[in-house]
């Protein structure tokens, strides 16, 4: 598949998300019994537990003392949190006959915004034990169980109608409002654009080429290999984005070149394309470029061999010390 303008295709899918995920834990030693944890598109903005531990973004503390009415309720601490959580997973442990034991329950809520079509969206959602137990519907103001177990669940939750009236403000008005405040604050910081750095790697001279970057910020990256300027499908292999432990991300695509001759080689150049970055980088499969991992350096050879004269030369010189 060739996207004629992939620079305007990963441009255009500028969507922001602000999630938060309450978790609480019976019968696990090593686990908090109750924590929370916000990420904004993906990065960790928010986090506290039932210790009474409290880490925020630097920008995020800012945005909340700036204004305080309308974060008000972002702002209480974990015990007003668990209170409202405890609450329905209580009733919820009673019918899944889970009252005993190492159980973990799950509730996620959260927003997407879309910044150039200013479509909204919200999601609610319950787990027991890592699966999927029940959603909450925005559309229909209505609960879709996701396991039989949840039957009796949604018939007593779906007669909330004002709750659900409640939660369907917070997650089309109030949580987007706060996203877009967010991302207001943590644009220096989150929307930053990092270039990264790219490599043409190769285990063995008969393994594909992977052309390598690591170090990019966002993720909304594409990277793709072109034989004479046109973008390959065929024989090419493209990874994931992964994340960095440094918040950065890195990417792959491997171009099987078994049936490549060398004369061919200057033919081919690896593309790497970054949202907000205008300029691509090119790199061009060139085998000096290459990095592999079944060379031993001549320098490190030498160095070793250096090394073994020279300590050679200190033994048969107390050999002799000795022997005078």
């Amino acid at each position: 598949m060739i996207f004629k303008n992939l620079k305007s295709f990963i441009s255009l899918s500028v969507k922001h998300s602000l999630a938060y995920f309450f978790t609480e834990s019976s019968g696990l030693q090593t686990f908090p019994e109750f924590v929370v944890v916000s990420k904004m598109d993906g990065v960790h903005v928010g986090y506290c537990d039932s210790s009474n531990k409290r880490l925020r973004q630097v920008w995020v503390n800012k945005l909340l003392n700036d204004d305080s009415e309308d974060f008000s309720w972002y702002s209480q601490d974990c015990a007003v949190y668990q209170q409202v959580f405890k609450g329905e997973t209580d009733s919820l442990k009673q019918r899944v006959n889970q009252t005993g034991g190492h159980h973990i329950f799950q509730w996620i809520l959260g927003c997407e915004w879309d910044e150039e079509t200013g479509e909204v969206s919200g999601y609610r959602q319950h787990s027991c034990d890592g699966e999927d137990y029940i959603e909450f519907d925005l559309k229909t103001e209505t609960w879709i169980i996701l396991t039989p177990q949840a039957v009796v669940t949604k018939t007593e939750w779906d007669r909330n109608q004002a709750g659900h009236g409640l939660w369907k403000h917070f997650l089309t008005s109030v949580c987007p409002e706060w996203l877009k405040k967010f991302v207001n604050y943590g644009r220096s910081s989150l929307l930053r654009t990092d270039r990264p750095s790219v490599s043409l790697l190769q285990k063995t001279p008969s393994s594909p080429v992977s052309c390598h970057a690591t170090g990019f910020y966002p993720d909304r990256a594409m990277m793709f290999w072109r034989k004479d300027g046109e973008e390959l499908d065929e024989d090419v292999d493209r990874g994931e984005i992964l994340p960095n432990h440094d918040g950065t991300f890195q990417m792959r695509a491997d171009l099987n070149i078994s049936s490549v001759s060398p004369e061919d080689w200057r033919r081919y150049d690896c593309v790497f394309q970054l949202s907000g970055v205008k300029e691509d980088i090119i790199t061009k499969l060139d085998k000096a470029e290459i990095r592999t991992n079944r060379e031993f350096p001549a320098a490190a050879v030498i160095g070793v061999v250096v090394g073994l004269l020279l300590l050679l030369l200190c033994i048969s010189g107390l050999h002799l010390e000795k022997e005078q």
